[in-house]
Order: C-alpha cells, then structure tokens, then sequence
C-alpha cells in the first residue's frame, strides 16, 4: 500500500467528452467549460493544500502526454503555483486505446459492435476485443508508475478516468468491480493520503 500523498485528476471536458464518445488515445483540447473546470481543481488544490500545510514548490507533478491532460494541469497549475520545472509528462498515464470504437458514442457502438459490446459486459477487467487496451493493460502500467514515484514528496496526478480507477484500486486495496464502477468527473480531485480516498 502507497503511503505518501497522492492528489489525482481527470483531464478536465472535452467536445467528444461533451458528446459522449470514446476518446482514447485520440488528441483533443479542452473545451471552454473544461477550462473552467481545471482552474476551479487548481483552486480547490490550493485552498487544500493550504490547509494540509503542503508547499505547492515541493509538489512532483505527473502528467499524461494527451493534450487534454496537459492543458489540464497548465490551468491547474497556473491556479496553484506549481512551475513547468516539476512537470514529468509519463507515457505510463496516457488513456487506453479504444481501438475502432474511438469517436464513437455507446448507442453507435452498440449498434455497430453489439457483439463486442456484450463480450466487454461479461469481463470488463480483461476486454480487449475492439483493438484496444484492456483495463489489465492499464494495470500494468499503472503499478509500474506507482512503483517509481519520488520518495517522500507529495504527488500529482494529471491523467484519464480508466487510469485513475486501476490507481485508486491499487491505493485502497479496491476490487476490480468496485474500481470500475468508480465515478470519475471531470470536475473533482481524489486524495489518497497513505490510509484512504477522499474527493475534494
């Protein structure tokens, strides 16, 4: 179990967020409501931070390479005080590729791929069958991150809703259901403080 301080974020709306479609490792930027969103996360951060008595200068920050994530920790970033010197973009925090469903909404893949779409019901964990990543994929990338994190600094994360399901099991000990029936919004910040998770 992990026991430093850990925050992590959800890259902040997007228009095919907005749209309901797979996104994946397809690149888009934030949307202006999305904006919003991570100026508000990095406000939050703050004002937490302030609280907890964490020097935002001693902040490790971890960032996925996709835009939308990248724009995401800039405008949190610039919110809290964190400089562009503690920023390591990690391939490892990148989304799953949804292979060829990506660009298309549930209803277009449930009409297109209805087979696939059933297989992905039955083993959520494992499915791969639409050429993309799996959530056991994630998974071993997600475990390697976690294992070279800096010692003994606080920790933020700027990556995707299946990447912080598969952390937030490997923090708290959380089966595999509970970790991917996990809401993660946009406009939130999961704490892992050594001991629990907490949204702020």
């Amino acid at each position: 179990m992990v026991k430093r301080l850990i925050f992590a974020m959800r890259h902040s709306q997007t228009r095919w967020n907005a749209e309901g479609r797979f996104q994946g490792r397809s690149d888009h930027s934030l949307t202006v409501a999305g904006q919003r969103q991570a100026a508000e996360n990095g406000r939050k951060l703050k004002a937490h931070f302030k609280r907890l008595g964490v020097e935002p200068a001693r902040i490790a920050a971890y960032v996925s390479p996709l835009k939308r994530a990248r724009e995401t920790f800039a405008a949190t970033a610039a919110e809290v005080g964190i400089a562009e010197s503690q920023v390591n973009i990690d391939t490892r925090l990148a989304e799953a590729s949804f292979g060829r469903w990506e660009g298309m909404t549930t209803l277009e893949v449930k009409a297109s791929f209805a087979a696939e779409r059933r297989l992905r019901k039955t083993d959520r964990w494992n499915f791969n069958a639409h050429g993309g990543d799996s959530y056991a994929d994630l998974a071993r990338s997600m475990e390697s991150f976690l294992a070279d994190l800096a010692p003994a600094r606080p920790v933020l994360v700027v990556s995707h809703a299946g990447n912080m399901k598969v952390m937030a099991a490997m923090l708290a000990g959380l089966a595999r259901e509970e970790a991917m029936a996990l809401s993660v919004p946009h406009d939130t910040v999961l704490c892992w403080d050594g001991g629990q998770l907490a949204w702020i």
